[in-house]
């Protein structure tokens, strides 16, 4: 009978277990661009792709409008919201410093293994934008993956992790710029910043690394604030 309450507690962990993976795989969509601006997340739906219950969804999906990533509409939806100009300027600064000084870190500190990580991730990206027909798709989720090959090097965790949350608000409207853009991904502006922060990697040059990655942030954040899709307001 003394055993009873540590029993009791069983089930509380598997849900939060089941709510952390939920979590992670919502955020995933939203980091890797697979969910754009006013998409709308159904529960029901959700909850059945993963093969859980409604409940961990419903709570990972809490924590992310707790976030800032989803939003409950007036309709009681839940979506992505749709950032306004002013807001995603701002992300887009914070990006710019957060992650240019990842990027410095990893010049400066990176391993061989680092390294041929990052040599990988530029190489997929750089292959699927040069292809005769490329998936806008796959191309943002590789330039998350390059992005975040980059940043593992940086030997800071709390600095990782915060990029992480930045993604989450950003990947979405980067969405707006390779996928629904994909003349971008045909002028190879992202190609020629990746490869100068892989230069910069290689030879050791924080400062270049960092400018590289800021280069690249300010040229997508210009071109999607140029095509509009953004609100006002």
């Amino acid at each position: 009978m003394s055993s009873m309450p540590a029993l009791a507690e069983l089930p509380q962990l598997e849900r939060r277990t089941l709510a952390d993976t939920a979590y992670e795989a919502l955020a995933d969509l939203l980091a890797s661009g697979r969910l754009a601006p006013g998409d709308r997340l159904s529960l029901r739906q959700s909850a059945a792709a993963l093969g859980v219950s409604v409940m961990p969804v419903r709570e990972a999906v809490s924590r992310l409008v707790a976030d800032g990533v989803l939003e409950v509409a007036a309709t009681r939806a839940i979506r992505v919201p749709i950032m306004t100009a002013q807001d995603f300027r701002a992300l887009a600064e914070t990006r710019m410093a957060i992650e240019g000084m990842a990027a410095a870190r990893t010049a400066e500190r990176r391993s061989e293994a680092d390294l041929a990580a990052i040599r990988r991730a530029e190489a997929a990206f750089r292959a699927e934008a040069e292809s005769a027909r490329p998936d806008s798709a796959q191309a943002v989720r590789l330039n998350r993956d390059l992005h975040f090959a980059i940043y593992a090097g940086c030997g800071l965790a709390p600095l990782h992790e915060i990029i992480a949350r930045l993604w989450l608000k950003a990947g979405p409207v980067i969405n707006l710029d390779l996928r629904a853009h994909p003349e971008r991904l045909l002028q190879g502006f992202a190609l020629r910043r990746h490869a100068e922060a892989l230069a910069a990697i290689e030879a050791g040059d924080g400062p270049a690394a960092a400018a590289a990655l800021a280069a690249d942030i300010r040229e997508a954040a210009e071109f999607i604030m140029s095509r509009g899709g953004l609100r006002d307001t």
